[in-house]
């Protein structure tokens, strides 16, 4: 399963508990009878599940981050080879002009390499924490939802059995 999809089954589930309570006797509407200790479960669970998405998105991001650290030490090792070269064949002004010219190429080329690679591992990294988070906010807002609506079942059960014991 992709990174929230056991999250968003697991909420699946307590929405269907939700859509498959009783309606009680004394109330219609919105209201149902549910198991709370089942949705108490599912909860758990789900809590259990987002230590697990943070790792992801941390792993992730440590993982770009190496890529940059290698297009580093890669564009270095790129401009000391060309820098070396140059000097090696520095004993007629020509040939050093043009060793010059081919490292600054080089130096150049590796530069625009490192920017390419960095841009492109953080836009990734963006993306995937922008889709972790649209996740993680939906899975709150649905948690929420169904929170409210195991209070309000409870709140109506407590306030019918107060009626009745008067």
């Amino acid at each position: 399963m992709q990174p929230g999809e056991e999250i968003e089954s697991l909420i699946g589930e307590v929405e269907q508990i939700v859509t498959e309570g009783k309606t009680p006797l004394t109330g219609g509407g919105q209201k149902k009878i549910v198991d709370a200790q089942e949705i108490y479960e599912i909860l758990d669970e789900i809590r259990d599940r987002f230590p697990q998405e943070f790792a992801d998105a941390r792993r992730i991001v440590k993982e770009e981050q190496e890529t940059l650290d290698r297009a580093q030490q890669q564009a270095d090792s790129i401009i000391a080879d060309a820098q070396q070269q140059a000097m090696i064949l520095a004993g007629d002004q020509e040939v050093v002009r043009l060793a010059q010219q081919q490292a600054d190429q080089i130096r150049d080329q590796a530069s625009q390499y490192e920017r390419d690679t960095r841009y492109n591992a953080d836009a990734y990294a963006d993306s995937v924490l922008a889709h972790l988070e649209d996740n993680l906010k939906s899975m709150t807002n649905q948690v929420t939802r169904v929170r409210q609506t195991i209070e309000e079942g409870s709140s109506d059960a407590n306030n019918k059995s107060n009626e009745a014991n008067r």
